[in-house]
């Protein structure tokens, strides 16, 4: 038992692999809840349907995008912002179901930051051709919380860059399960994910599903 006790620890910690100081990869962190998370998911998609945001310089995001917890991550050609409300619907955006936060909050708290509260989480969905340029996550007003991306369905190129734009990023692949963590030194790092290539996953279908976490306000 004790040998047993003691293969577990050590393949627990071979599934973590720190990018930098600040940034975690959780390696199938999130595979032990994937059947309550796609059983909830449709409650969050049917109340708030997924849709492709313009950005404030006029472009369709590739990636759709929808939110649920008290706040939503919107952007339109007015600007990027979180708004308590679908700007679609005038309707609050819904609730974050629980297996979502406490997922998060597991995650925050393997990487290093406890006591996570999370009130924003933005789903996303990638198909073929979709990518998400190089940015970073400063709307929000706490940048002492980390961030937390969850990756479900077929496997992405994650571009992690530096605190410059013009730093070249690290390609990390991410494949169904995976979790990111950054916050610390890291939480300002510059981010992406390359053009999604085509493949199949029984559970997310021809795309992948991001669930990122952030406290907003």
């Amino acid at each position: 038992m004790t040998f047993n006790l003691f293969e577990g620890m050590m393949q627990c910690q071979a599934q973590r692999e720190e990018l930098c100081p600040g940034a975690t990869v959780l390696r199938g962190f999130a595979t032990r809840d994937e059947a309550a998370i796609f059983a909830q998911l449709p409650e969050v998609t049917t109340a708030a349907p997924f849709r492709h945001m313009v950005t404030p310089g006029g472009f369709r995001m590739s990636v759709a995008i929808t939110n649920c917890g008290s706040y939503g991550w919107v952007t339109d050609r007015t600007g990027y912002r979180y708004d308590k409300v679908n700007p679609e619907s005038g309707k609050p955006w819904p609730s974050m179901p629980s297996i979502f936060l406490r997922l998060a909050q597991d995650a925050a708290a393997s990487a290093g930051f406890p006591n996570y509260a999370p009130d924003a989480c933005l789903v996303n969905r990638y198909e073929p051709g979709a990518r998400l340029s190089l940015h970073q996550d400063k709307n929000e007003r706490d940048f002492d919380a980390p961030i937390v991306s969850v990756s479900l369905g077929i496997s992405t190129v994650f571009l992690w860059g530096g605190l410059r734009r013009g730093d070249k990023p690290m390609r990390v692949q991410l494949t169904h399960g995976d979790v990111m963590v950054w916050g610390g030194p890291a939480r300002l790092h510059y981010h992406g994910v390359l053009t999604l290539k085509d493949g199949y996953h029984p559970l997310a279908g021809a795309c992948q599903i991001n669930l990122t976490f952030r406290k907003a306000a």
